[in-house]
């Protein structure tokens, strides 16, 4: 059988998920809006400030009372923030009045209060004259009720929650997350925490495949764990379709024995074989009731890489996100790479410069976690030294 280049790959997953970019919209509280899209544009339905208010403290007058200073007035009454207060001010005379108060009417002014000096409680003396406008905010000043606030296709962050709360909405409208199911294979996984017995590995796989799907857009559905028998396979990747847009696979796709994802899916139409790169190399894919299966190698870095180099991208246009941005950097070393396969080394980015992590094992989990880039090192490349210029894709 022969290998598939990584680009041919990488086209046929983009088809087979074609689907998943289009999204309906999903009603959220603002609570939950963190971090999601918006579907489509929101307009604000008040003006902001509702009501014309003072932005300071001070007393409110009108500016003809105080066009000689210093002068005394008398102190009709005081508005607080969210409290009722005297509605007017009646010529010659003053309001005290708080940050964020309604303005009562016949006045056009405020005059702070570090601008003033108090009498008893029911006069003040002015010290500043003050222009009609100053210190107040007129209504509809910082946003039109019609005004759009988020356009379609955001990313809500904190700033933007707060326009939406500011403006008396408790619901937004965001595009809907890819739905994911995760099924991690083989005898010899267990939960992390538990006892293991000679030949026992812990499962990363499933919290890694779901930890990536989250933070590049899509919602999990579940992640479930597979032995190496067929029915138990069957039994739960269907299961997992019926809940999902798409299935991810890790394990079970090499060409040994008890390669259970290849024995239950090839013969539903599954489409398995090599794909020239390293780490990664058995790669396949499947449609179970109508719902599209990423099927990747189980080995911890193999799961990983696959998911980055064939999944993410795609995820994140589902999802309504910018793909993730590769740059150019520096080799710090020598780099000898296998001939005829596309490397996807782990580096650590320093400025321009990337320094290998490790060696090349698809086995080296903390190398993983160590690096905060992949080396991508070209197909037909089998060295590369110190100071070559390659492409280097964020983890």
């Amino acid at each position: 059988m022969s290998a598939a280049s990584v680009e041919d790959h990488a086209a046929h997953v983009r088809r087979l998920l074609d689907p998943l970019k289009t999204r309906t919209a999903e009603s959220v509280l603002l609570s939950d809006a963190l971090g999601r899209v918006a579907y489509a544009d929101v307009a604000s339905p008040v003006d902001l400030p509702l009501f014309r208010n003072s932005q300071m403290d001070g007393y409110a007058v009108h500016s003809s009372a105080i066009t000689t200073v210093p002068v005394t007035l008398e102190v009709a009454g005081t508005v607080a923030a969210g409290a009722t207060g005297p509605s007017a001010v009646q010529p010659g005379t003053s309001v005290k009045i708080m940050t964020g108060a309604p303005v009562p009417e016949g006045a056009d002014t405020i005059v702070p209060v570090e601008h003033t000096t108090a009498g008893d409680e029911h006069s003040v003396t002015i010290e500043v004259s003050r222009q009609p406008g100053d210190y107040i905010r007129e209504q509809g000043s910082d946003v039109i009720a019609g005004t759009t606030l988020i356009h379609a296709g955001q990313l809500l962050e904190p700033r933007h929650i707060a326009v939406l709360a500011a403006v008396g909405l408790s619901h937004t409208q965001v595009r809907s997350r890819p739905r994911v199911a995760v099924i991690t294979t083989g005898a010899e996984l267990v939960e992390a925490g538990s006892s293991l017995r000679l030949g026992q590995i812990f499962d990363s796989n499933g919290i890694a495949l779901a930890s990536h799907l989250r933070s590049n857009g899509a919602e999990v559905t579940g992640v479930h764990r597979s032995s190496d028998e067929p029915a138990d396979f069957y039994r739960i990747v269907t299961a997992a379709a019926a809940e999902s847009e798409l299935v991810i696979t890790s394990g079970g796709v090499s060409m040994g024995d008890f390669e259970v994802v290849k024995d239950v899916l090839l013969p539903l139409g599954g489409q398995f074989g090599p794909v020239r790169m390293q780490p990664g190399g058995p790669q396949g894919t499947a449609v179970v009731d109508g719902v599209p299966v990423l099927n990747f190698p189980g080995n911890p870095v193999s799961t990983v890489v696959s998911f980055l180099v064939f999944a993410r991208d795609v995820l994140r246009e589902a999802a309504g996100l910018p793909p993730v941005p590769t740059r150019v950097a520096k080799l710090a070393a020598d780099v000898t790479s296998v001939a005829g396969k596309r490397q996807f080394l782990r580096g650590k980015l320093e400025g321009e410069t990337v320094t290998l992590i490790a060696g090349a094992g698809s086995h080296l989990v903390a190398a993983m976690a160590w690096a905060d880039v992949l080396v991508d090192v070209p197909v037909e490349v089998t060295e590369m030294t110190a100071g070559s210029e390659v492409t280097v894709v964020p983890l």
